[in-house]
């Protein structure tokens, strides 16, 4: 075992780049560990609600309360990994992300709890842009989607491990365990990265030492990012593709149950389906963007297409029909879900050098705001007209425009380029 591990380091001495799939690795899994309680709790919805005498409306702000903080929190996270190794910044954000967890099982009650995931929260915010600069920092653009898809798939693979493991903790042992459990898987990830994360050979070490502007004006300077063609394309896809997302996750079983009259079981299979189908979509979309001749954005325009495709189905009499609207469903999953990965991938080859950090937390913070507020529009427009095709065709009008002017936007860049 000596010699084998003796040879295992001369290898990884003569190639230490292929320490890079470590790196995926371990930023995979950190990203799952640290919101696999957050997407659990749609899961605990049944349990917290009996335990805690909660309406739906106080369950769903427990869900905001946890998306609400990143709206400032990926700025300043962003900001902090254009100064510091991401091995610090993202593991002590997991680390906060467990200790918040572990607190909020003492909880006293809805608010003290509440309060627990505003914090969760704010951990949560480096994790996110962090995972995704340590990875585009080890693979170069060869390899940059595919890298970039398999670690946003660990999002909705550890959603999907906490909506089967977390109601079984937590009706065996009650809601407080399932928080404690959350806060043990958070604080593996965070020892996982702090303990084997390392910047690539060629990465400078970590900028620590004091700006020569404040803050507030480096933040300024680079807030003038919006006005640069590509953060427009970026801000524009992100945000319509990000509702079509959440939409999707928290309208699709109802629309099967209650306009193709699908079981409830059915209905969330089908939506596990479409899961499973976004899985797929951020690694096999984020992979042909690496060899995409047209370039990244050209995949994220493909899934806008799709996603249009798809809701105009279901605005019709056939998106009622149980076969039809379940395979729209599972559409809507591959293109609807797995743009992220090929669209994260742009972000970080877009950004200005030495402000990937930065880049990364502005375009998703824009996109938290979308995150925060079409959920409970597209739900109150179902409410008002008692029907799901206001709520779809806001979608796909959201979609219509960013894809109308962001294809502009991408034939004038091409147009450029050709004529240089």
């Amino acid at each position: 075992m000596t010699q084998q591990a003796a040879r295992f380091a001369g290898s990884q001495a003569r190639n230490p780049w292929r320490y890079r799939w470590i790196v995926l690795g371990i930023a995979t899994f950190t990203q799952a560990a640290s919101g696999f309680f957050v997407g659990g709790i749609g899961a605990l919805g049944v349990h917290l609600q009996s335990a805690l005498n909660l309406s739906t409306a106080q369950l769903g702000l427990l869900v905001s309360a946890a998306q609400l903080a990143p709206l400032a929190g990926l700025l300043v996270a962003g900001e902090l990994l254009d100064r510091y190794s991401e091995r610090w910044v993202v593991g002590i954000g997991a680390g906060v992300v467990a200790l918040a967890l572990g607190a909020g099982s003492l909880a006293p009650g809805y608010t003290a709890l509440l309060g627990a995931l505003l914090v969760v929260g704010t951990g949560y915010s480096t994790v996110q842009p962090g995972g995704s600069k340590s990875v585009a920092s080890w693979f170069d653009t060869s390899q940059r989607g595919f890298a970039m898809g398999i670690r946003q798939a660990g999002l909705p693979l550890g959603a999907a491990l906490a909506s089967a493991v977390l109601p079984l903790v937590a009706e065996e042992f009650g809601w407080r365990a399932s928080l404690l459990t959350g806060g043990c898987v958070a604080l593996l990830g965070a020892g996982l990265f702090m303990g084997c994360y390392r910047r690539p050979p060629a990465a400078p070490g970590p900028q620590n030492k004091k700006p020569s502007a404040p803050l507030v004006v480096q933040l300024r300077a680079r807030l003038r990012m919006l006005r640069e063609p590509s953060t427009v394309k970026i801000m524009l896809s992100g945000t319509s593709l990000i509702s079509v997302q959440y939409g999707v996750a928290v309208l699709a079983v109802l629309h099967l149950h209650q306009a193709s009259s699908v079981g409830a079981g059915q209905a969330t299979l089908v939506l596990v389906a479409s899961q499973g189908a976004g899985v797929a979509g951020r690694i096999c979309l984020a992979a042909w963007s690496d060899r995409s001749g047209s370039g990244r954005y050209a995949v994220v325009l493909v899934c806008m297409v799709a996603v249009i495709a798809g809701l105009v189905v279901l605005l019709t009499p056939a998106g009622r029909v149980p076969v039809v609207a379940s395979g729209v469903f599972v559409w809507l999953g591959f293109f609807g879900f797995g743009w992220y990965g090929p669209w994260v991938a742009y972000v970080t080859e877009a950004a200005p050098p030495g402000k990937t950090g930065f880049a990364l937390g502005l375009a998703m913070s824009v996109n938290q705001i979308a995150i925060i507020t079409v959920p409970p529009v597209l739900g109150l427009l179902v409410d008002l007209t008692g029907s799901f095709i206001p709520a779809w065709a806001l979608l796909c009008l959201l979609t219509i425009v960013a894809l109308a002017v962001t294809a502009k936007a991408e034939l004038r860049t091409c147009h450029e380029l050709l004529t240089k």
